[in-house]
């Protein structure tokens, strides 16, 4: 046999592999979100750039950066997500920066807005970080939900918060110890 039909053949048996397992994976995270009491945070759907820009006001949309055409699709996806999955949850909160607002009003119509999800990416917002952190942990702590919660927020929360670097839309699953479970990646 040639070498390249080799190759082709272990090509297909790994596909084949891989996209059994990650459907078993999905079946069992899609399970653990049904049973709730977890918590779910989602990065802000896509918006160009990056950062704020230096004439940001948090209560100008004009003045942020905002969900594209491409972002507005992908929050659309996210909301479509749960309900095909059927995931329930008690309430969904947001930054108040209008990319997770948006994000957040797209995908689930309802939403509150939680200071402690706000960016601290710039050094205007930096000396906010410690505070916001401890307060969603605190109330993480204080929640008496069996249902899980939902957090539209930034890039840098959940890097802090969990040690992980979420793409733009992306799902991020932890349990209410800030242990990351999986997170499920939203195509735009």
């Amino acid at each position: 046999m040639k070498l390249v039909n080799i190759v082709l053949i272990a090509l297909i048996v790994f596909i084949t592999l891989t996209s059994s397992i990650k459907a078993e994976s999905n079946k069992l995270l899609i399970k653990k979100l049904k049973q709730g009491n977890n918590l779910i945070f989602i990065r802000h759907a896509y918006a160009p750039g990056g950062g704020d820009p230096k004439n940001f006001d948090i209560n100008d949309c004009s003045t942020q950066r905002n969900l594209n055409y491409i972002g507005k699709r992908q929050a659309n996806k996210i909301g479509e997500f749960f309900i095909k999955n059927q995931i329930p949850f008690d309430k969904v909160y947001s930054s108040g920066w209008c990319r997770c607002k948006d994000t957040a009003s797209i995908a689930f119509k309802k939403f509150e807005i939680k200071n402690f999800l706000n960016s601290f990416f710039s050094k205007k917002f930096y000396k906010n970080k410690n505070e916001q952190i401890k307060s969603l942990k605190e109330y993480v702590k204080n929640s008496e939900s069996s249902k899980n919660l939902i957090f539209v927020t930034h890039y840098v929360v959940i890097s802090e918060i969990l040690n992980y670097a979420p793409d733009s839309g992306e799902i991020v699953i932890s349990d209410k110890q800030f242990n990351k479970i999986d997170s499920v990646k939203i195509n735009y």
